[in-house]
């Protein structure tokens, strides 16, 4: 699994114009799913994130977990690309729709986060705070 994360100040996902999901403070994660990962990783990669300690602290240091502020989670295959050849991404080391949008929803589950629209063609606005943006992988 890798997610993208990023520390907002807002973020939103909308679908066919429609806003499916939006956030204060907080996080935006772009999340995407091996073949080989298990509920196992989804459940270590989603503690890991709770317990990412770069939010400011009382002297302006990132220095506190994710706490009370709120998670987006967008489903991202496209993390998965492979761009070594060619000109044109290959896509074949991102799990199949019907193994990532399990995993992708105990991700989800275990951290609380509000969700996009698995599969479906998305729009996510966001304004990065700091800024501040880490790739996880387990």
């Amino acid at each position: 699994m890798r997610a993208l994360v990023q520390r907002v100040s807002r973020a939103s996902v909308s679908v066919d114009g429609r806003r499916v999901a939006a956030i204060g403070p907080g996080l935006l994660i772009l999340l995407g799913v091996a073949p080989e990962d298990t509920e196992a990783e989804a459940g270590r990669l989603a503690d890991k994130v709770m317990a990412l300690r770069i939010f400011d602290d009382a002297d302006g240091r990132m220095n506190e977990p994710l706490a009370d502020r709120e998670v987006l989670c967008v489903s991202q295959f496209t993390l998965y690309a492979d761009t070594r050849k060619g000109n044109r991404p290959s896509f074949t080391g991102a799990a199949p729709p019907e193994v990532a949008e399990a995993l992708y929803e105990r991700f989800c589950e275990r951290l609380g986060a509000r969700r996009g629209i698995f599969g479906a063609r998305m729009a996510v606005e966001l304004v990065n705070d700091g800024p501040v943006t880490l790739v996880l992988e387990v």
